[in-house]
């Protein structure tokens, strides 16, 4: 007998890996998200909120997560502004080329939040 018999019943999992650097915006970005998909029909589905250090280590946890065949979806989210180490145009091309790799790898839809200003300046400047 299929396990999914009774599909009409079962929760559609959509996973959220949010990046910490500016963890204010990123977690506006994933309450949004939320709220949107309770306006669809929140019932209907669970979301998992993982947390990695930075957006440049979103793609190979999506990869990671659609790999264990739990998701239906996943959602990598992140801001990348200019400065630092690393140029933000280098990391976000990085981020959603990995993002597009991990989705087409997998099978598994990976959407982007990864939203990349360009122009920021931190309140606390």
């Amino acid at each position: 007998m299929n396990q999914h018999s009774h599909k009409d019943y079962e929760k559609t999992r959509i996973a959220v890996i949010r990046a910490r650097w500016h963890a204010d915006i990123v977690d506006q970005c994933v309450q949004a998200f939320e709220a949107a998909l309770a306006d669809i029909g929140g019932e209907r589905f669970t979301v998992d909120v993982f947390d990695v250090p930075g957006a440049y280590e979103i793609p190979l946890h999506a990869k990671t997560l659609a790999g264990t065949g739990r998701y239906a979806a996943i959602l990598g989210t992140a801001f990348v502004v200019n400065g630092g180490i690393y140029r933000h145009e280098f990391v976000a091309s990085a981020v959603l080329d990995g993002m597009m790799n991990a989705q087409l790898s997998t099978g598994v839809p990976v959407l982007s939040a990864v939203l990349t200003p360009h122009n920021y300046h931190d309140r606390a400047e």
